[in-house]
């Protein structure tokens, strides 16, 4: 089968691997199921590595975000089973220890990342390939009722693998409710997902911070009621205006540089609050004397999305979120150094991989 490796800066190779297989032996758990994919995608966090801002110090698996069909399953597996269509968190839970019942299954006590060792569970795969094989298929997997979905939904599901929750993050961090005013620093698809959550929690007046014409048109879609293209201390001085003079309730930080979250702590009224999720790579930083001058609150980071994904599921299900319309690229597992150039180059918001294409 295929997986993506990168292999250094700007280095994408599509490389062919061994299948995967349920663990054996005396020390297997039982608890893991081979899941083939049905699309997987680029993530903005893996422009990081792309971009040589983190270092790749060997080649490596790329991708955790897919869905697809669980294939077979492990003999201690009790609530995913063969043939069923599931949705996987960018993350692998066991669902059961103190993390996981606190509702911060991002933190789980023996889970981890896709590509890296899961206590007791082996090396998980990373998810853009053909198949996955997913550890604690149980507390990870999120199954999809009805089974095989249209393919029209397949774009919105696999958004509820990580952006889409994500934004909703942001925005229950930052404390968006009913009539709260909102502005989202950053235009990528979690930022958009971040408008989609900010009105799906009752914001009156979203401000979508962008300078590119086709994101500003779905940030509009999503639910913007506004766009500011400026950026430093004249996107902060026109917010501020928009706002009576002192900014909005509520700021969503969705890129993770210095300059976004300087942005962000910036433009919120005083005793408004900062809602983040931005992966930092930029060396973002918060200081301390704004916050303290302006009782400016932060909250926020990695998502628990799979405590998410069954609160969003049902509305992206029935056409209410339309999530979906991140994907405005799709192609084929082969073509995935495209794919990334693509993104990097920002000729595209966010790129669908089908593994089943040629």
């Amino acid at each position: 089968m295929r997986t993506v490796f990168i292999h250094g800066e700007r280095d994408i190779r599509v490389t062919e691997v061994a299948e995967p297989a349920l663990l054996t032996g005396p020390d297997a758990s039982g608890r893991d199921a081979i899941v083939r994919v049905v699309a997987s995608c680029v993530c903005g966090s893996d422009l990081w590595a792309y971009r040589g801002i983190r270092p790749t110090e060997r080649p490596h698996g790329m991708g955790h975000e897919f869905i697809g069909v669980v294939e077979q399953v492990g003999s201690a597996v009790t609530t995913v089973r063969a043939g069923d269509f599931v949705i996987a968190p960018f993350y692998v839970c066991c669902g059961t220890c103190a993390n996981c019942r606190n509702g911060w299954t991002v933190h789980c006590l023996n889970g981890g990342f896709w590509g890296t060792p899961i206590k007791g569970e082996g090396v998980s795969d990373a998810a853009q390939s053909d198949r996955v094989r997913v550890p604690l298929a149980d507390g990870t997997l999120v199954v999809v009722p009805g089974g095989q979905p249209a393919d029209d939904l397949i774009p919105g599901l696999l958004t509820l693998a990580d952006v889409l929750p994500t934004g909703h993050h942001a925005a229950v961090s930052g404390g968006v409710t009913q009539g709260s005013t909102v502005a989202v620093v950053g235009d990528g698809a979690v930022g958009l997902c971040a408008i989609i959550a900010a009105k799906r929690l009752g914001a009156e007046r979203i401000v979508a911070m962008s300078r590119h014409a086709d994101r500003q048109a779905l940030a509009r879609r999503f639910g913007a009621t506004d766009v500011v293209a400026e950026r430093g201390d004249e996107g902060i001085a026109k917010l501020k205006e928009m706002f009576g003079g002192i900014g909005p309730d509520v700021v969503l930080e969705c890129v993770g540089t210095k300059e976004s979250m300087d942005q962000a702590l910036r433009s919120a009224r005083p005793g408004g609050q900062i809602g983040f999720v931005g992966v930092p790579a930029g060396g973002p930083e918060l200081p301390v004397e704004t916050m303290f001058r302006t009782n400016v609150g932060v909250r926020g980071g990695v998502a628990p999305v799979r405590d998410y994904i069954e609160e969003l599921l049902p509305e992206a299900l029935d056409g209410r979120l339309e999530s979906g319309l991140v994907f405005d690229t799709e192609m084929p597992l082969s073509e995935a150094a495209a794919a990334y150039a693509a993104m990097d180059e920002r000729r595209a918001v966010k790129v669908l991989l089908r593994p089943g294409q040629a």
